[in-house]
């Protein structure tokens, strides 16, 4: 009974802190940065450029927090980043320059690493190898919700509270709520190593061959930079983009159909997702994102083009975030977890990063649909990328 109870309590804590992390350190940012803006004398342009340095340098930290996760232990990495977090917050909130805010956004997104979802998805590994991909499932499910609650309050509070005392609010937030739920969660898993004693340590082996897993990790590294270098591109220009062609005050609206089609996503791949492996989940997800990037450089203005496009961009990525924690797990097993997820948030981050000003550039240069069309082209590269590692695992299965 113990050891059924102890896994659900671990998801539906790291759940809040997920909403938690994602909202605070995240999703909120959007929100808040006209007011650094204008408080800094900087232009909205600058904190965003500001904003991908960050993203591009917390990409190529992931790796070293990967590692340190095996070493340490997942559970404890995020409760480090906690304490991190609220103190980069803090230092967001004091900053009395651009140079010492420029330093202090780039700190908070290497804390976000280590309280995010690679940390997350590691300590379920940690817990419970066997189920992790279930509870990888349930738990993007609960964190799907960050933005849809995140957001509001983030504008609500706009109204009474300038973006340093928010800043301070949601320090004390990650301090108080998110910290001591990592801390239990670090001592259940002590307390289970403990009890577990000299008898040994659960464990999944990976589908791919010792002399195939090279391979597959470039291969996987490669299909989740394009796929997320398509969806990071999409969505830092959604709502603008659809109005820039004729859709008007519905882009705000179609934009935002993104949120709850992710939720769906995650509802449906609970319930129904049994069957498939998650190589073929992966491919959906990337199959998907493709899809609504042709549907809407086809369709343009024309409305049920445009809600399909928003639908099929939400479904993909909320399949997508499900495959970053279940497809490493499956090809390479448990052992390295940390440090195998850390390599490949690394490229995917730092390709990320990069997205928002190539395809703003791209609009410009080419305009819109063209710009899709190229975007769709290299999420099909990461499609094919993805059945390559799917074709050598049943060739590996075979022999």
């Amino acid at each position: 009974m113990h050891t059924i109870k102890v896994p659900a309590g671990i998801v539906c804590a790291l759940g809040v802190t997920q909403i938690v992390g994602y909202g605070t350190l995240y999703y909120s940012f959007s929100i808040l940065a006209p007011g650094m803006a204008n408080d800094l004398g900087i232009s909205l342009e600058q904190v965003f450029a500001v904003f991908s340095l960050s993203l591009f340098i917390g990409g190529l930290s992931a790796p070293f927090i990967g590692r340190y996760m095996d070493r340490i232990g997942a559970a404890a990495v995020m409760t480090i980043g906690s304490m991190l977090s609220a103190g980069t917050l803090a230092l967001c909130a004091w900053s009395p320059s651009v140079a010492i805010f420029a330093l202090a956004i780039v700190l908070l997104e290497i804390s976000s690493g280590m309280v995010q979802y690679q940390a997350a998805f590691a300590t379920l590994v940690e817990s419970e190898p066997r189920s992790a991909s279930r509870s990888i499932t349930y738990l993007t499910l609960i964190g799907g919700f960050a933005s849809t609650i995140f957001w509001p309050i983030a504008a609500v509070l706009t109204g009474y509270l300038s973006w340093r005392e928010i800043y301070l609010a949601f320090a004390a937030l990650n301090l108080i709520v998110c910290m001591p739920l990592h801390c239990w969660i670090m001592l259940c898993a002590r307390a289970s190593s403990k009890q577990e004693g000299a008898r040994p340590r659960e464990v999944v082996i990976g589908a791919l061959e010792p002399e195939a897993r090279r391979r597959g990790m470039l291969l996987v590294s490669l299909a989740f930079s394009l796929s997320g270098f398509t969806l990071a591109a999409i969505l830092a220009h959604m709502v603008p983009m659809l109005g820039r062609i004729g859709l008007g005050s519905a882009a705000v609206v179609i934009g935002s159909l993104f949120g709850p089609a992710q939720v769906m996503s995650r509802l449906i791949n609970m319930v129904f997702g049994k069957s498939l492996s998650p190589p073929a989940l992966a491919i959906v997800s990337a199959a998907l994102m493709v899809v609504g990037a042709v549907i809407l450089g086809l369709s343009r203005d024309w409305l049920p083009g445009a809600v399909a496009f928003a639908i099929c961009l939400g479904l993909g990525s909320g399949i997508n975030s499900i495959a970053q924690g279940s497809l490493p797990l499956y090809l390479f097993g448990s052992a390295g977890y940390g440090a195998i997820t850390g390599k490949m948030a690394a490229a995917r981050l730092a390709t990320g990063a990069a997205a928002p000003f190539a395809f703003a550039a791209a609009m410009t240069q080419f305009g819109t649909a063209i710009s899709l069309f190229v975007i769709a082209a290299l999420g099909t590269l990461g499609i094919l990328a993805f059945v390559a590692v799917a074709s050598s695992v049943r060739r590996d299965s075979v022999a």
